[in-house]
């Protein structure tokens, strides 16, 4: 079983995402940010679930789309994953982006 560590620009991320939606609806922001951590639950015990992410092609980067957000991910080795940003679905990706 992999352990799930998160960066901190990944939580604040997640944060802004909150933000942002409450802003419309705190309710949906609550179920958004549910979602996300749902997700990174399953990378526990199957951290290749995700894509590899096309932008990179590197296998070891990965993303599982939560609605309209990215969850970037790595895949350090077999008992470490991290989680490297949260970005919504229109957002271009860069190198820095995923550390």
């Amino acid at each position: 079983m992999a352990k799930v560590i998160w960066s901190p620009k990944s939580l604040d991320q997640v944060d802004a995402i909150a933000e942002y939606v409450a802003n419309d609806s705190p309710a949906y922001a609550k179920q958004v940010v549910v979602r996300i951590i749902e997700a990174t639950r399953r990378l526990e015990s199957f951290p290749e679930i995700g894509s590899v992410v096309p932008e990179l092609g590197n296998t070891r980067i990965r993303e599982i789309r939560v609605y309209s957000y990215r969850l970037l991910y790595r895949i350090v080795d077999a008992q470490v994953v991290r989680i490297v940003g949260v970005v919504h679905g229109r957002q271009l990706l860069d190198d820095g982006l995923v550390e």
